[in-house]
């Protein structure tokens, strides 16, 4: 297997996670918190894919999907639209809320598909690009990468938590 093929199996496994998490949940058990500090499937799944635009469009040079195609206007969220989720208050996670699951996957999905297409082009040592030297040491388009998948992973599993325990409630 390739770099890219590689890095095409992780992301696709994050996109079984998120669907996983969130079809065929109501859009209460989506806004859901389990307590009043703790974030809801909808605020994680956003936040997920959030992070993972802005880095992608970052890494890419192309803008976020969240901007270019409507989806800062369709969530309609009280946050400067390019806000990620990033160091959210309680009150904040409490605003992302949906009507129906449509809105999460539509733009999840559609993230999914710039990542899959940006990361199948991948090849010699693209991965070695600096691509934040905000860091030390400088932040590589690997270890980019491999941060978004991890991150992911991570709140696509605690998205999953929370829907095992509103379904045995």
């Amino acid at each position: 297997m390739n770099t890219a093929g590689m890095l095409a199996e992780a992301f696709d496994r994050v996109g079984e996670a998120v669907h996983a998490a969130v079809e065929g949940l109501p859009p209460d058990d989506l806004n859901a918190r389990l307590d009043e500090g703790a974030n809801s499937i909808t605020w994680l799944v956003w936040h997920l894919t959030r992070i993972q635009d802005d880095h992608i469009a970052d890494a890419s040079g192309t803008a976020q999907i969240w901007l270019t195609e409507g989806w800062a206007d369709r969530f309609a969220l009280p946050f400067d639209a390019t806000d990620t989720g990033y160091g959210h208050s309680s009150d904040e996670v409490a605003a992302v809320r949906v009507d129906s699951a449509e809105p999460l996957l539509g733009y999840f999905d559609a993230v999914q598909e710039r990542t899959l297409d940006f990361v199948a082009g991948l090849g010699g040592h693209a991965l070695d690009r600096i691509v934040d030297e905000g860091w030390s040491p400088p932040v590589t388009l690997g270890v980019r990468l491999i941060s978004v998948v991890a991150e992911d992973l991570q709140h696509a599993g605690q998205a999953a938590f929370v829907r095992g325990v509103l379904r045995r409630a």
